[in-house]
């Protein structure tokens, strides 16, 4: 099962912590190998960078995405687009 979730970049024992979503492997570490970068977060900046064609992608196919990643994609208005793009498929 592939889920979207952080995976921390930055200097460590730093405040400077930033953070990659990315679509993974459920059993994969939360530093391992991602299967493709979907977007960026940085907190201490508050700045959101989101691929949303990719993170569509992966949610049609039935990625699942972690409660962070769910609240930061539902800011940027994805879960929108999917069911728009739901609706059109199916008409």
């Amino acid at each position: 099962m592939v889920k979207l979730r952080l995976k921390r970049c930055g200097r460590k024992q730093r405040q400077w912590v930033v953070y990659r979503i990315v679509a993974i492997d459920v059993r994969s570490r939360r530093e391992g190998r991602d299967l493709r970068k979907v977007g960026f977060y940085d907190p201490i900046n508050n700045q959101t960078y989101l691929n949303v064609p990719a993170i569509l992608y992966f949610l049609e196919k039935g990625a699942q995405p972690t409660g962070t990643v769910h609240d930061i994609s539902k800011k940027a208005g994805v879960f929108m687009e999917l069911s728009f793009n739901q609706q059109m498929k199916l008409n």
